[in-house]
């Protein structure tokens, strides 16, 4: 019979055919991990994975399928195609676990009026979900260069941009083994979710793109992210208001902005970050280094945190307490105030600054640093010469050699080392 007589199956019977196909997953030949869970091969149900076809629709059916299934589920998307995915809702609860496994390649619109009447602070959105992993070792691009000629920071008019991976409310979460570039904006964020592990994954946007942190956590509880690379146009990892338990190891950060907790207290919010580790990572010509910042205005604190086995290389500013913090295009009002930074401690930080303010302590008149601490630091010019430290309303302690030379206040009497940190803090 000729193909030419063969009639294109209509969009809505795809549903019905891919619950269909379930019926051949676990067959005599299948191997022991399809009997184990449905496993569903995109390429099995209609996934064109030309890098140009929408497989959106066909994705969407998938999930639903699968987030349905009374077993654990697997969705396969194979090495050696590219699927096109417009902006994409993963909502849960599901009946079992689910596994997605990215071999191939996925990859974003090209034009931002794909988002036209949807939600534009999102691409690929989960939520609700328990019992999720995201695996495979492909790669996910967003292509997200129009997006970022169009917000705020490059000087056009403001425009919000989406999160490549948005995770909201999903509990016993993990994130592993994937290539995650050129998002439109934040790559992964993790918004009200709770055990999470995150790690092999490589991030990367060039320096030049605006807000694009690799990973940001807020309002999130026991989160840990490791063994990865990230190199964006912001932070590699930011914490923000209401987050506790975390800890971030082996990290190699750059280009971008450094270890962020912050910022905290943007329009007289209240935020509060505890129980942080950041360890045993390397930042390399990033902005910054290890950062905690707050606006003015805020309320809340930031504490307990632990900073240990870092080394910096060519970093512009290592260590920074910053709660005179203003992202703004005029300068913030003064206000009296503050989030409560407390137990900040910096162990073992070694490297070298590209400038030569390598410690920067800027506390609140009202609400100063306490119980800073410093042990084993050495910070030195990567171009020669000199590097000092910067504190004001800053209390803490040292030990062993610190460099350069501390400027903490040793009691309450809180050293104003230099002139009020005013609009200069408010840069950095």
């Amino acid at each position: 019979m000729s193909t030419n007589n063969l009639v294109p199956c209509p969009d809505f019977l795809l549903p019905l055919l891919i619950a269909l196909s379930l019926c051949l997953v676990a067959h005599p030949g299948s191997s022991a991990n399809d009997q184990l869970e449905r496993v569903f091969r995109v390429d099995d149900h209609g996934f064109r994975g030309d890098g140009k076809f929408d497989d959106t629709q066909i994705f969407r059916n998938i999930w639903k399928i699968a987030c349905s299934s009374s077993r654990e589920a697997r969705i396969l998307i194979p090495s050696g195609n590219t699927y096109v995915i417009n902006p994409i809702d993963f909502g849960g609860p599901c009946q079992s676990k689910i596994t997605l496994q990215i071999s191939g390649n996925i990859v974003g619109p090209t034009d931002p009026e794909e988002w036209e009447g949807l939600d534009t602070t999102r691409w690929m959105y989960f939520h609700g979900i328990i019992h999720l992993t995201i695996e495979g070792g492909g790669i996910v691009n967003g292509r997200g260069d129009k997006w970022w000629e169009r917000i705020c920071k490059t000087g056009n008019a403001c425009q919000e941009a989406p999160t490549a991976f948005k995770f909201h409310k999903c509990d016993d979460l993990t994130i592993r083994d994937l290539e995650i570039i050129n998002g439109q904006h934040t790559h992964v964020t993790f918004t009200n979710c709770h055990r999470v592990t995150a790690s092999d994954l490589k991030i990367q946007a060039p320096s030049t793109s605006p807000n694009t942190d690799g990973i940001h956590i807020s309002s999130s509880h026991d989160i840990d992210i490791s063994s990865s690379e990230i190199g964006t146009g912001d932070d590699c990892v930011s914490i923000v208001g209401n987050s506790s338990t975390i800890v971030i190891r082996d990290i190699s950060c750059g280009p971008g902005h450094g270890i962020s907790i912050g910022s905290l207290g943007i329009s007289n919010s209240w935020s509060q970050v505890r129980d942080v580790i950041v360890q045993s990572s390397i930042l390399s010509e990033t902005e910054f280094g290890l950062r905690i910042k707050t606006w003015q205005g805020g309320s809340g604190f930031a504490k307990d945190i632990i900073f240990q086995n870092v080394l910096m290389k060519n970093v512009g500013h290592p260590i920074v307490i910053n709660q005179y913090y203003c992202d703004s295009f005029v300068p913030c009002l003064n206000q009296t105030s503050a989030v409560k930074v407390a137990n900040i401690s910096f162990v073992n930080i070694k490297g070298t600054t590209a400038t030569s303010l390598a410690m920067m302590f800027a506390c609140s008149d009202n609400s100063p640093c306490e119980g800073l601490y410093l042990e084993d630091v050495h910070l030195e010019s990567y171009y020669g010469g000199k590097t000092r430290s910067f504190c004001w309303m800053a209390q803490g302690s040292t030990s062993g050699l610190v460099q350069p030379p501390p400027c903490f206040s040793p009691d309450d009497s809180f050293i104003k080392q230099e002139t009020s940190p005013g609009s200069a803090a408010q840069s950095i």
